[in-house]
Parts: structure tokens; C-alpha cells; sequence
């Protein structure tokens, strides 16, 4: 059977992680989960646990579309694989999906599952339907380690890097959810991936790469590069790595124009500045003026929000000649934050500076503020519930 690697796993240093090998986690009964892997990582299962190559290759085919194209979680609903084979698939392999310990829905139709993994770790994935897209926010670390100061998820500790296989889970669960199986690229309400959920995905570079080339096969999920996009805080030294590997949209965690500022909020910005992020930025592979990469900009009252802070905002993207737009987001205050949400005229005439340099500046609409879903609040509380409370509210809801 296949046997997990050890992983490059980031743990807490003073500003950035420090990378260390640590197991990845292992079912508890033993059997490998094929989602997640890639189609010759699945070839390879299969010939590993002792299936003759030629029909490993072909099963293989095969399997892969009924993961993805079909959503089947039961080899036995495979119809072209042989009764007499399911067994033997399901004894050394599984189909996994992440545990829903809690799954909300907001007043304005935003969902929010909190998931667990077999080995106790709890994270969280969000979908925010719109009149013409549907957006899944995955989470591709349990915890953080950047101490973003506006950011509730940056509140928790670093627990461990999700494999590909529970980020490639997100994806299949919002589906199933939605009722979207068989896959077809027409006519569905997941449109979107933003790689924005809990955790920095360039410290989990490996898995996140491999889960969005799955994402994105055109035989299975078959979603676009052009509508997945990939938020980081300002990894410098991955972003050239990402746009050649991975190649989808690029968002950057800006959130301020100074470095007295940025080093406050974004302590990252102690280790790559405004001027080295803003020149990656303008090396990224593929970013022009179809695809331009968009910078998040929390506004904080009194913080980062005056209009020199605006002008100075589109100096810098004149000067480094970015095709970029920005997101001004509505700060979202949680239980003893340190920042206020900018007033509404205030980020207006942020807003309205940034316009007139020709540069597109939308103000971003809270969403799924009442489930704790919106930007910046996934922080899980499942810890504080027991399970009988858990299943009480699940209960309640469902009646």
C-alpha cells in the first residue's frame, strides 16, 4: 500500500515559519484515500496493492471518472468495473469526504462547513453564491502562523498543513452539497475557487499545487485557472514558483501602503516588504491586463484608510506598472480585535481616489457576517461545544 511521505510542515518562528518534516496523517483503518491523487499517483495504488499494470492503467481511467466527473463514493456504483472487483477496491482503498461536524447557512445564502479530518483536526470552507457566480473559499492549513492582527484565523496556532486529498475534499463536498454531480462545466453554481479560507497556501506550496492540478483536470472537476485564484499574504520567494507551477489568478494581502503600517498588520512585511512584494507581483507569470491580480485591502478606522493612504496606494501600483485592481474589504470585528471598521463615507472616498487614477476599486459586501463566515472570521469554535451540543443544534436545525 502506499505509505505517506513526510511533509515539509511549517511551524511558528518570530515572523516567518520554520520549516520542519513531519508525518502526514494516516486513515486509522489502514486503506488509501485516492482523493486527491493524482491520475499516475492512482495508477500507482493500484499497482502497488497488486493489480496487474495493464489494468491498473485502465482502472485507473476509470476510477478517476467516477471521482470526478461522476462524484461516486462507492466503488459499487462503479457500473464498468466489475462486480466481483468493488470488494477488493474497497477493502485497500477509500473515497473520501471530510466529516461535516457543523454546517451553517447565513441569512444572505452564504454556507459555511466546519469539516474534520480523520485524525481530529478541525477547518473550515465557505460558499458564497452570487447571481452569476458561486465562490468556494478553501482552507488549505489548519490554523496559521502569520498573526495577521485583523485576522480571527490568525488568532489560532498552527496545527498542520492540509494534504491535497483534504483540499481537494472541499471542492467534492461543496458539490455534493449542491447537488452538482455529474460534473459539467455549464450551468452549476460552483463557478469559483479563492484560495483564501484558513492558512497561508504558499507554506503548504506542494499540496495546494497538486490539489488545484486535480481541481483543474479537464476530464474530472474541470474548473479553469482563469476562475481559481490564489490569495498569500506576500510569500515572496513562492509567487514566481506558483505562477509557473500552478498558474491561476494572484490576490495579495496588501493591507497597508507604509511599512510602519504593514509591519503592524502583516508581520510578514518584516521579512519581504512593500517594494519586494510589489516587484514579484510584477514578475508573476501570466498577470496582464485580463488577468490582473488584485490586492485585499482591509479598511481600519484611523489605520490605513486616509486619502494619502490612497494616493500613495496608487503611486506604488503606477510605479511597479501593475495590472491590478483592488478590493477594499469592510473590516469584520470579532471579540477583542484591536481595529474598528472604516466609516462608509470614509471608504467611499477611499474607494473614489483609486477610481479616479483609472484603477478598478470595489468596495467587497460582507458576507455571511452572522455565521462568522465573512473575510477574516473563519476561526473554528467546535472545541468549545461537546458533541451531544453539536448534534442538539444539527437536530434543531433540520427540524
Amino acid at each position: 500500500m502506499l505509505t505517506e511521505p513526510a511533509a515539509v510542515m511549517p511551524i511558528p518562528g518570530h515572523i516567518d515559519p520554520v520549516p520542519v518534516a513531519r508525518p502526514l496523517p494516516a486513515r486509522p483503518d489502514g486503506r488509501v484515500d485516492l482523493i486527491g491523487l493524482s491520475r499516475d499517483q492512482l495508477r500507482a495504488a493500484l499497482a502497488e496493492a497488486g493489480m496487474e499494470p495493464r489494468q491498473a492503467k485502465l482502472r485507473a481511467k476509470q476510477i478517476w471518472h467516477w471521482l470526478y466527473n461522476r462524484g461516486a463514493t462507492d466503488f459499487a456504483a462503479m457500473t464498468d468495473i466489475a462486480k466481483a472487483q468493488a470488494p477488493w477496491l474497497a477493502e485497500r482503498f477509500a473515497i473520501g469526504r471530510p466529516e461535516v461536524v457543523e454546517a451553517q447557512v447565513s441569512t444572505d445564502g452564504t454556507r459555511k462547513w466546519l469539516l474534520r479530518s480523520p485524525d481530529g483536526q478541525d477547518y473550515e470552507a465557505v460558499f458564497i453564491p452570487d447571481a452569476d457566480r458561486g465562490t468556494l473559499c478553501v482552507s488549505s492549513q489548519v490554523g496559521c502562523t502569520l498573526n495577521c492582527r485583523f485576522c480571527h484565523t490568525g488568532t489560532m496556532r498552527l496545527v498542520r498543513n492540509l494534504t491535497a486529498g483534504e483540499i481537494v475534499g472541499q471542492v467534492m463536498l461543496a458539490r455534493d452539497a449542491l447537488g452538482e454531480w455529474p460534473s459539467q462545466p455549464e450551468g452549476r453554481m460552483l463557478t469559483n475557487i479563492v484560495m483564501m479560507g484558513m492558512g497561508e497556501p504558499l507554506y503548504n506550496f506542494d499540496a495546494v499545487r497538486d490539489a488545484l492540478a486535480v481541481v483543474m483536470d479537464g476530464d474530472g472537476l474541470a474548473l479553469s485557472k482563469r476562475r481559481i485564484t490564489l490569495s498569500t499574504s506576500g510569500v515572496v520567494p513562492m509567487m514566481a514558483r506558483a505562477g509557473a507551477e500552478i498558474g491561476v489568478n494572484l490576490a495579495v494581502s496588501l493591507h497597508a501602503v507604509t511599512k510602519a503600517v504593514r509591519d503592524e498588520i502583516v508581520p510578514l512585511n518584516r521579512k519581504y516588504g512593500i517594494e519586494e512584494l510589489l516587484q514579484a507581483c510584477a514578475d508573476y507569470p501570466g498577470a496582464n491586463n485580463a488577468r490582473r491580480i488584485t490586492f485585499e485591502y482591509v479598511m481600519l478606522d484611523g489605520k490605513n484608510d486616509s486619502d494619502d493612504d490612497a494616493r500613495e496606494l496608487v503611486r506604488l501600483i503606477r510605479h511597479y506598472r501593475l495590472p491590478a485592481k483592488v478590493n477594499l474589504i469592510p473590516f469584520n470585528p470579532w471579540p477583542g480585535a484591536p481595529y474598528a471598521c472604516s466609516p462608509p463615507e470614509r471608504i467611499r472616498a477611499f474607494s473614489n481616489i483609486i477610481f479616479e487614477a483609472g484603477i478598478s476599486a470595489p468596495t467587497r459586501t460582507p458576507r455571511g457576517r452572522d455565521i462568522d463566515a465573512a473575510c477574516g472570521q473563519l476561526k473554528t469554535a467546535a472545541a468549545k461545544k461537546t458533541r451531544a451540543e453539536l448534534d442538539r443544534e444539527g437536530e434543531a436545525a433540520l427540524g
